[in-house]
């Protein structure tokens, strides 16, 4: 079977063609898009009471796997959000993938392997110290109905098969007409805000003249999913990821790579194709037989549940904001799957903006909030953007260090792989080539300073005048936690009435958090008084504390003295720390929430 790649199935969703007949609908946000990122904010606003329509022009959730790597950043998101039980129900733990596997076919000769996701003995405390929640193998197709569900659980609107046909973006806020594609019947949705979260061919994004920079259509590419028993051939190594590159192959660059889905049953199989040479056929036969081809095994029975195209691309928004209107998931950055950044970046977007519209919608802060979204998420989409392109050239450079190259018949391959592994001071060279060729891949696939260490710079972040702590190690590589303003707040285990909890448990959950120590009460007296009517909620965090830092992690990642604090914004970034008590915490504090929410405006932005 085929389907385009922006095609969706019902997937359990009906949509009455008679529902919302309406001339004109109200509401505070309008959410463009119903994929992870257009989800996430869907859950995210009605969390935190705000009225919010989400429209896609699809029929449901996402028919086929697509994105699948869950990091540990995103994982405590779901956490946050109260749904990382449900997500966990239809993972498999990364930790149990914990290889990277190259070889000429499943069947056939390893060419390397690695540990990926933490798993190597040298990566394990790294990861396991960094976060209360692991990375997990989970489905897109998997993921949405999850997300969807805890949506309209909490009360969102979400409206299928209903399709923007024109936007404006206008001083008091958006303009909207849809159209439902089952009855052709059309409406008017107003907003004063609107996220264009409709992925990476956006209509808002072309509608309203956002501008990009980078390139698309570095690579075009088949993806297949697949039902295959390839248990023989990849339980002993399990890995999430199989990369298989023949000799002999004329489209040898990255012959298929085959990504589980479920262990060891269910499979997306990956394949490079040239424009130049015409449409690729996807049809059963051909997908079965390049599945055959890269297994290295015709006897294998094979499957073909879905078969889409897609582009490579490298593209980033210089704006994720034009007046009332936002940019949320692939339609603000566009990049390869490489290093399994983008879904957590499309959650990671609605987790940075979903609490500042609310402020702001509410009256609690001033528009100068809303700017934050864009000084602090479009360097980070530059970065992931960059470094996914920079994890793919890595990978491509391995079929060179092996020797082989576009043309070069079987014979030739075949030699080329005798050298590899053979005792001559020619073979010792290229393994050396390779060893040093796979070691970057775990710049794909342990990049915990990538997936952990986002920093921001914004004016809702307070500087405090000190650097941030100098890297010792590789900072892609590693994450170092700090407290510094910009930060996200570090994991540490504490101690809470005869419970094991993160500090991450404690913080986040829409509200503001104030972390204080063992002067708790003075800070406590000063907060009381401050008369913002936003959600502040202060917990006292050291040794014998109400959250006791039964460990001593707290105090060794602080960074403070015990009389100080931190203000902790609802997304889990420091937004401001005072390193002591300082002479009048009631005015400090008032400064420091009145920067941050931006109430010392003087005009709107």
């Amino acid at each position: 079977m085929s389907t385009d790649q922006d095609s969706r199935t019902t997937n359990g969703e009906l949509t009455d063609p008679c529902l919302f007949h309406h001339p004109k609908v109200n509401t505070d946000v309008l959410i463009v898009g119903a994929g992870v990122a257009g989800l996430s904010m869907a859950v995210l606003l009605a969390s935190l009471g705000v009225r919010a329509i989400t429209i896609s022009k699809h029929t449901g959730t996402a028919p086929t796997p697509r994105a699948h790597i869950t990091n540990q950043r995103t994982m405590e998101i779901f956490r946050d959000l109260g749904i990382e039980e449900q997500v966990l129900a239809v993972s498999t733990p990364l930790k149990q993938l914990g290889s990277g596997v190259l070889a000429t076919n499943l069947a056939g000769t390893e060419i390397a392997r690695y540990s990926c996701y933490g798993t190597g003995s040298h990566q394990v405390s790294n990861f396991a110290t960094a976060s209360p929640c692991e990375m997990q193998n989970v489905s897109q197709h998997e993921l949405e109905p999850i997300l969807l569900s805890a949506a309209r659980e909490k009360g969102a609107d979400v409206r299928w098969a209903t399709e923007l046909v024109h936007v404006e973006n206008l001083p008091d806020g958006i303009k909207g007409r849809v159209r439902e594609r089952f009855s052709g019947a059309e409406y008017e949705i107003s907003a004063r805000y609107a996220v264009g979260a409709d992925g990476a061919r956006s209509f808002v994004a072309q509608e309203l003249g956002f501008t990009f920079e980078g390139e698309h259509g570095l690579k075009s590419m088949v993806s297949a999913w697949v039902e295959a028993d390839l248990t023989r051939y990849t339980a002993y190594r399990p890995a999430a990821i199989y990369w298989t590159m023949q000799p002999g192959n004329d489209s040898w660059v990255g012959s298929g790579t085959w990504i589980c889905v479920h262990p060891y049953k269910e499979w997306v199989l990956n394949w490079q194709y040239d424009p130049a040479d015409g449409e690729p056929d996807l049809s059963d036969s051909k997908v079965i037989g390049h599945a055959h081809y890269t297994i290295g095994d015709k006897a294998v029975p094979v499957r073909v549940k879905a078969v889409n195209k897609w582009q490579v691309n490298n593209v980033v928004a210089t704006t994720y904001r034009e007046k009332n209107m936002f940019l949320a998931g692939d339609a603000a950055h566009r990049h390869p799957p490489s290093s399994g950044l983008g879904s957590n970046t499309c959650v990671q977007d609605a987790y940075n903006l979903a609490w500042k519209l609310a402020l702001v919608l509410s009256g609690r802060a001033g528009q100068r909030l809303l700017d934050s979204y864009h000084e602090e998420r479009q360097p980070i989409g530059r970065q992931v953007v960059d470094h996914a392109i920079k994890t793919l050239h890595y990978m491509s450079r391995v079929p060179s260090v092996l020797g082989f190259w576009r043309g070069q018949t079987a014979e030739e391959g075949r030699k080329v792989m005798q050298e590899l592994f053979s005792d001559s001071p020619e073979g010792s060279q290229r393994r050396s080539a390779l060893t040093e060729a796979v070691y970057l891949q775990n710049y794909r696939s342990n990049a915990l300073g990538i997936q952990l260490g986002q920093r921001y710079k914004s004016q809702a972040i307070i500087d405090d005048g000190t650097a941030y702590p100098e890297s010792t190690r590789d900072p892609i590589l590693n994450y170092e936690p700090t407290t510094h303003p910009g930060a996200y707040l570090p994991h540490a285990w504490l101690e809470h009435q005869g419970r094991r909890i993160s500090i991450l448990d404690v913080v986040g959950h829409g509200r503001f958090s104030l972390i204080v120590g063992i002067s708790g009460a003075a800070w406590k007296a000063a907060a009381e008084g401050l008369g913002l009517g936003i959600d502040l909620s202060i917990y006292a965090v050291g040794i014998r504390c109400e959250y006791d830092d039964v460990l001593g992690e707290w105090t060794a990642r602080r960074e403070l003295s015990e009389h100080g604090a931190l203000i902790v914004r609802p997304d889990c970034h420091v937004a401001w720390r005072s390193y002591d008590l300082p002479q009048d915490p009631s005015t400090a504090l008032k400064s420091a929430f009145s920067h941050i929410l931006a109430l010392d405006e003087t005009s709107s932005s």
